[in-house]
């Protein structure tokens, strides 16, 4: 089994991974799918007659978010296509369109498949023990943790892949929300990726996060004997049609975990890590204490 080293696949060219799911490490690095379909949501708008403003108030989107998808950057969800729809003029055109969408390069290929199934989750779940979960990393500790890890790369492969985990976190707003749950390890607050300063944003940046009414954070603290997650990182999502899977990374490459079996034993993982680590409450208090004085 073909493993990678970020949680979020963010890599270099993938090695063909062996996960699970169909499609794992076969798909394409390019976004001419996300650039065609933002050309022809534009299109539609503007025979509509709508300007940008006007188009992302009856979509209930912002004005920023109809730019991104129109512009090829942003993954549009399920609930945009449904809106854009009827406003659009109801050819079902986009519908067909939806599925054939591929993120954007900056995501390794054996990510890819979970990536999509993010977009429609009702419930993300992630335990993370090497590094801070992507969809919590700051531009500056995604870019210190990316530069950091081999082969080296160029500014232009480090500024792609920064943004494309920056990218996810439009997760966070989406309507209807998400419920997410973060395990992370106290070590790797500790760790001081990026310096000093960086890290202190990072925990700002977390203890704003926590705070939102849909994220529930808790930190494994350094002492813990009995923990279940010395296999490693894990990550389970639940989709509409309330259905999970799980999710699996190692050092070059990911596995898609969607046998019923298999998935039940990574969620009595994650049950079990929960009841392991510190209360959301005492995990803020920790996260204060570790961020110092303002």
């Amino acid at each position: 089994m073909a493993y990678e080293n970020t949680d979020d696949g963010i890599a270099g060219p993938a090695p063909g991974g062996t996960g699970t799911g169909p499609g794992i490490g076969t798909e394409p690095g390019v976004s001419d799918s996300l650039r065609t379909f933002g050309a022809f949501v534009q299109a539609l708008r503007e025979h509509a007659g709508l300007t940008r403003e006007e188009f992302a108030g009856q979509v209930g989107f912002s004005k920023h978010t109809v730019a991104s998808i129109e512009q090829g950057r942003r993954m549009p969800d399920r609930d945009f296509v449904d809106r854009a729809e009827p406003v659009l003029g109801n050819t079902g055109a986009l519908r067909r369109a939806a599925p054939h969408l591929s993120r954007q390069a900056g995501l390794a290929s054996w990510f890819r498949q979970w990536a999509r199934l993010e977009t429609q989750a009702v419930t993300l779940w992630t335990y993370e023990c090497r590094v801070i979960p992507g969809l919590l990393q700051t531009e500056r500790c995604a870019r210190a943790v990316t530069v950091s890890v081999p082969p080296v790369k160029d500014e232009e492969k480090v500024a792609e892949q920064v943004a494309a985990r920056l990218e996810r976190h439009h997760l966070f707003d989406r309507r209807p929300p998400i419920a997410f749950s973060f395990i992370i390890e106290q070590a790797l607050i500790e760790r001081g990726t990026g310096g000093p300063e960086v890290m202190r944003e990072m925990l700002d940046s977390i203890l704003e996060r926590s705070a939102q009414f849909n994220v529930e954070l808790q930190i494994m603290p350094r002492h813990q004997p009995d923990h279940a997650g010395f296999d490693g990182p894990l990550m389970l999502l639940e989709s509409q049609d309330n259905r999970w899977f799980g999710y699996a990374e190692g050092q070059r490459g990911g596995m898609l975990i969607a046998d019923p079996k298999e998935v039940s034993i990574t969620l009595q993982r994650y049950a079990k890590l929960r009841s392991q680590a510190l209360t959301s409450e005492d995990s803020r208090s920790l996260l204060k204490q570790l961020r110092g004085a303002p």
